[in-house]
């Protein structure tokens, strides 16, 4: 964070992406949360916490993982 004394009131703003920019960062940030959820799912089942893990993707549907047998599988819809 910059000290405001250091801001420039007539810099120019963020850049404005492109729409297959905004598409790929959206993708980019849509895998890493996938990737974080199947990291907290399999930590919760080597912990034990079977209920707890199908719970949490329960909620979170989107990353495409169900709790199988105390496994993480991913979702076949």
């Amino acid at each position: 964070m910059k000290h405001i004394g250091n801001i420039d009131p007539l810099a120019p703003g963020r850049p404005n992406l492109s729409q297959a920019e905004r598409e790929h960062l959206s993708r980019t940030k849509l895998q890493q949360q996938k990737e974080d959820g199947y990291q907290k799912l399999v930590e919760l089942c080597l912990l034990g916490e079977y209920d707890a893990a199908r719970h949490l993707a329960n909620r979170n549907s989107r990353w495409g993982y169900q709790i199988v047998g105390g496994e993480v599988i991913e979702r076949i819809d």
